[in-house]
């Protein structure tokens, strides 16, 4: 992995948060970082999502892996809002 692959999945991650974030109406709530973060390890839930379905994970910095990733960034979303009102009750 080079650092122009680090810094494309940063910005794929950056990207793939926001939108995610926008979706589920955080992004208020969300800095960059988080949105990188998001963006990223949605890309590693999208990934696994995909291929209980039999198709690929995210591939590379193209389009398709833009969409799996903000797949398993709103899933991610998702979760921890429940988690978050299960512990506020």
């Amino acid at each position: 992995m080079t650092l122009l692959d680090i810094v494309l999945w940063v910005i794929l991650g950056a990207l793939a948060g926001w939108i995610a974030s926008m979706i589920m109406k955080k992004n208020a709530q969300m800095g960059a970082i988080a949105n990188i973060v998001v963006g990223i390890v949605g890309a590693v839930i999208g990934g696994w999502v995909m291929n209980l379905f039999g198709a690929s994970g995210a591939s590379g910095f193209n389009l398709y892996s833009l969409v799996v990733a903000i797949l398993g960034a709103v899933i991610l979303l998702f979760v921890v809002g429940l988690v978050q009102r299960a512990m506020a009750k």
